[in-house]
């Protein structure tokens, strides 16, 4: 009898206690409680760890295999913000309210006209892009929207393997996940190469039409735009009229997205260009 009657006491306190902590859980989820399941929650948490060390993007770096360790890629995928902070340049970095909205809108309408409708990467170019791939048994077609072109600039090696697009995809929505689209955009535009060793809208502004960034014009904007799908290639100080046809592209594709209407475009196109150091 008093073996039945403690095991009755048992199961009362316990199913008392499983009472109090369900009810807990459910107030604490409508109060607002799922904050802490959100990715964003957990970046706070990289704020305890040691400073990572300053180190060039990787589009900067030799073109070599980067090796980094297990731990290494884990760190990054759970604190990414940490992660891009350590590879700014905060010197040469240019706030996205700085950059003109025609500039914004073009590198948009040029490279990856869905960024806002997307979660980091574009479903309808990566099923195109990997027929084209199965077919040839490797990587001859990429698909990359303007978050995916932003991680593999800051963390990834140029080899073209699926393993390095299969990181690349993650840290993608990793930083969908922790960043707005505007955040994305403003790091894209300030990480990127403009050919004729500039990286970063900053430097390339100066350095092709020795104008702050806010400076810039529709002809400027456009022709900047246009440049990274080759930098080599496109930069004007290479070819003025190789970057020009480009430009015309940069141009055509704003009209399409309803960025501009013909006109502009047009009077946009025979505008001059003053070069800061001379076209050749």
């Amino acid at each position: 009898m008093r073996k039945n009657k403690k095991r009755r006491i048992y199961r009362q306190f316990f199913r008392w206690c499983f009472f109090l902590v369900t009810v807990f859980f459910i107030t604490f989820l409508l109060a607002g409680g799922t904050a802490l399941f959100s990715p964003k929650t957990w970046q706070h948490a990289g704020d305890f760890l040691p400073k990572l060390e300053s180190r060039l993007p990787a589009i900067q770096q030799p073109d070599i295999p980067l090796q980094v360790s297990t731990t290494d890629r884990l760190s990054r995928m759970l604190f990414i913000k940490r992660a891009v902070d350590a590879r700014i340049d905060k010197e040469h970095y240019v706030k996205l309210e700085n950059i003109p909205s025609d500039l914004q809108k073009a590198v948009i309408a040029v490279e990856d006209s869905r960024f806002y409708s997307h979660h980091g990467f574009d479903v309808e170019s990566i099923i195109r892009a990997t027929l084209v791939n199965l077919q040839y048994g490797q990587i001859e077609e990429g698909a990359s929207t303007i978050t995916q072109q932003l991680v593999k600039n800051l963390f990834l090696s140029h080899e073209q393997s699926f393993g390095r697009k299969g990181e690349e995809l993650l840290l993608a929505l990793d930083m969908e996940a922790n960043y707005s689209k505007e955040e994305i955009l403003e790091l894209y535009l300030n990480t990127i190469y403009y050919g004729s060793n500039y990286y970063g809208i900053g430097p390339a502004a100066e350095g092709y039409f020795g104008k702050q960034t806010q400076e810039l014009k529709l002809p400027e904007c456009s022709m900047l735009a246009g440049l990274p799908n080759a930098p080599s290639l496109y930069s004007p100080y290479v070819d003025f009229m190789l970057a020009k046809k480009r430009q015309f592209v940069v141009l055509d594709a704003m009209v399409r997205n309803g960025y501009i209407d013909d006109s502009t475009a047009e009077s946009a196109k025979i505008k001059p260009l003053y070069l800061a150091k001379g076209a050749k």
